[in-house]
């Protein structure tokens, strides 16, 4: 197994800064947008976002919350192993909202497609984009595009995406790990 470097914490920052810009000149005050982050690994991106919008960019009163899709998955009856379930966190109305989904890597799209799905339970949201730090763009099962990306990557199907996060993995990263 071997691992190669994809971003640095220095490059993490810097993509953090470049897309919380972008939601910036898409939103504005936020008024009508909610930030969601997919639960698990997307909520670190989420809050990181979040925390630099209102920090750095002096936007107050951004909605944030956490959406779990393991029961909305397709492919979730196909493990022998039992499923844990991450938390729902939306106190929020989604009615008529831009929502934003966070996820860390898009891969074959099958998360965002359970999400859409699981987001429908909170309400009728008036619009739906996709921000995802990492986007391999040749694994897609669905046609399913960012419209936010950090980093598009060329993996191919047995090379995995690994995003670290100083907050759980005690370092800021990226690494293309050959199995």
């Amino acid at each position: 197994m071997s691992q190669k470097v994809l971003l640095t914490s220095k490059e993490v920052n810097i993509i953090l800064h470049r897309l919380a810009c972008q939601l910036i000149e898409k939103h504005l005050d936020f008024s009508d947008t909610i930030l969601v982050g997919i639960q698990p690994r997307g909520t670190f991106l989420a809050e990181r976002l979040k925390d630099l919008l209102e920090k750095e960019y002096a936007i107050s009163k951004i909605a944030l919350g956490y959406l779990d899709i393991t029961f909305f998955r397709d492919d979730f009856r196909r493990t022998n192993k039992p499923l844990e379930a991450n938390k729902t966190q939306i106190d929020f109305i989604v009615e008529n909202k831009k929502v934003v989904f966070i996820d860390d890597v898009l891969y074959t799209g099958r998360s965002i497609r359970s999400a859409l799905t699981a987001i429908q339970s909170f309400g009728r949201p008036s619009e739906i984009e996709l921000l995802v730090l990492i986007d391999r763009r040749f694994s897609r099962h669905l046609p399913i595009q960012p419209d936010y990306r950090g980093r598009q990557v060329d993996a191919i199907n047995d090379e995995k995406v690994q995003v670290c996060w100083i907050e759980q993995d005690g370092e800021d990263a990226v690494y293309l790990i050959n199995k």
